[in-house]
């Protein structure tokens, strides 16, 4: 008998050989469309890349048509979403480290260019990165993110939430989800910020989904230029939380000891056949560059595992 199933998609990591850290990969009517953080192309930040099948893919250019330089000269983390036929990219733009805030941009196509809008979209919080639209089926949009705080007895960046109003605004009252509760999320002891020492802590890298009839947000803790670094997840029935995280649980990525080092920055999206994958950043062994990864995701009983962080070839198995 012939058998009309399709051959296994095999991989290996990474997927895409340069330059392309916080990757959001977008699944389209003919494919999938990535957007990362680190190049510049034609002038315009965050190279996009177009994909068949998660494996095999082609660099369209940059996306972004840039601001006037005194606005932001560090683009990071964009995230795209379609509504009403456009595709609006939510991303963040400062100086290295310090004054980043929230913007959106739109385009008429999934690969751009994209237009900014000239709205902060958090021009009241210290520092806000890592932007990330969810649409929940009611068809209520909400942003999530990271942003700096400074109360709490473990003081950093931490993750946050907010409702969009039409898809250039934020409702104005942001609420911290999740908070750092563990030392893995260590960004950097005795660090120096807003004229203060902390020891200083990181949750950052947002990317929710509905399953099983809750909603389960992936994110990144710790420092992304160290092998701490690593993905786990919070859970809840509602996008505005409470979240809550699995104790005793260790997180869904993290380094493989002259393998893979600082796996992180994910987003979550559908596969070819139907599965959940994984799509994230990883360093080489000599730090040379953070480059794109993939790797499913298994839901058990208690909770979402990810069958990696993989270096060898291996088959993305069907759902």
């Amino acid at each position: 008998m012939i058998s009309n199933r399709p051959m296994p998609i095999r991989y290996r990591n990474p997927v895409h050989p340069t330059y392309f850290a916080d990757p959001f990969v977008l699944r389209t009517g003919s494919g999938y469309v990535a957007y990362g953080t680190g190049r510049v192309v034609d002038g315009r930040p965050f190279e996009v890349l177009t994909s068949p099948d998660l494996v095999h893919w082609t660099s369209e250019g940059g996306a972004l048509e840039p601001l006037p330089p005194a606005q932001g000269t560090d683009y990071w983390a964009p995230e795209v979403a379609e509504h009403e036929g456009r595709w609006w990219m939510y991303y963040s733009v400062g100086f290295e480290d310090r004054g980043h805030h929230l913007r959106a941009a739109v385009a008429d196509a999934p690969t751009g260019p994209f237009r900014d809008q000239g709205v902060n979209l958090t021009p009241n919080e210290r520092f806000a990165i890592d932007a990330s639209p969810f649409r929940d089926d009611d068809g209520t949009w909400y942003l999530f993110h990271a942003r700096d705080v400074l109360e709490g007895a473990r003081v950093g960046t931490m993750l946050a939430v907010d409702v969009l109003d039409g898809m250039t605004a934020l409702r104005g009252g942001p609420r911290t989800i999740l908070t750092p509760s563990d030392d893995w999320q260590i960004y950097l002891r005795q660090r120096q910020m807003y004229g203060q020492v902390y020891d200083w802590h990181t949750l950052e890298g947002p990317s929710v989904v509905k399953r099983h009839g809750r909603y389960w947000c992936f994110y990144s803790g710790g420092s992304w230029l160290t092998p701490s670094y690593g993905v786990a997840y919070a859970v809840a029935d509602h996008p505005l939380g409470p979240w809550t995280e699995p104790k005793g649980v260790p997180p869904l990525l993290r380094t493989v000891p002259g393998r893979v080092l600082g796996p992180g920055h994910n987003s979550v999206v559908v596969g070819p056949d139907g599965q959940d994958v994984m799509v994230y950043h990883a360093w080489d062994v000599g730090q040379t560059a953070r480059r794109m990864c993939i790797d499913p995701i298994v839901w058990t009983p208690e909770g979402p595992r990810v069958l990696g962080p993989t270096d060898e070839e291996v088959e993305l198995p069907r759902r």
